[in-house]
């Protein structure tokens, strides 16, 4: 299984809508978001996959209540575990605790974001993942990951 990983948004829709098309276009499996999408209007790009999503709280989300509505109860607070594709998956938005994650050897995939730095590596058996920022506010790079849940891998993207 492809998935498609972001974190924060921010609230650039442009580059949400950006990030979904291409998304579609490589037909992922599932999206996963760690955090941060800011405002609840952004989820109107995200409505618009044509696969699963998964979200968590950043420590930028204020307005919680109607971000689970518009993502009918699909972000959860930190940190999450879910299982794909056989894969066990935690997503963080912090990053203090991700080597641990990965070292504990429950977990195949680990996911965080929060620095806005782009993060793909191995370490022990897990795969660990920070797209960096989608937004592109901080250091001017709007960027996302897809990983293949079969072979433990992932590349970064450019938008």
């Amino acid at each position: 299984m492809i998935i498609g990983i972001m974190s924060d948004t921010h609230d650039n829709l442009p580059m949400m809508q950006r990030a979904v098309e291409l998304l579609n276009e490589r037909a992922v499996g599932h999206v996963i978001h760690a955090g941060d999408f800011t405002s609840p209007f952004t989820f109107r790009a995200l409505r618009q996959l044509t696969c699963d999503f998964t979200g968590i709280y950043g420590n930028n989300d204020g307005e919680r209540v109607l971000l689970q509505k518009l993502s009918q109860q699909r972000i959860f607070t930190q940190p999450y575990i879910l299982e794909l594709a056989g894969k066990k998956i935690v997503v963080m938005h912090e990053h203090q605790v991700v080597d641990a994650l990965a070292d504990s050897g429950h977990f195949d995939l680990v996911i965080y974001g929060h620095t806005h730095e782009p993060d793909i590596r191995k370490r022990g058996n897990a795969l660990i993942v920070n797209p960096g920022e989608l937004g592109g506010w901080l250091y001017g790079r709007s960027t996302m990951a897809v990983a293949d849940l079969s072979t433990l891998s992932a590349e970064l993207i450019e938008l």
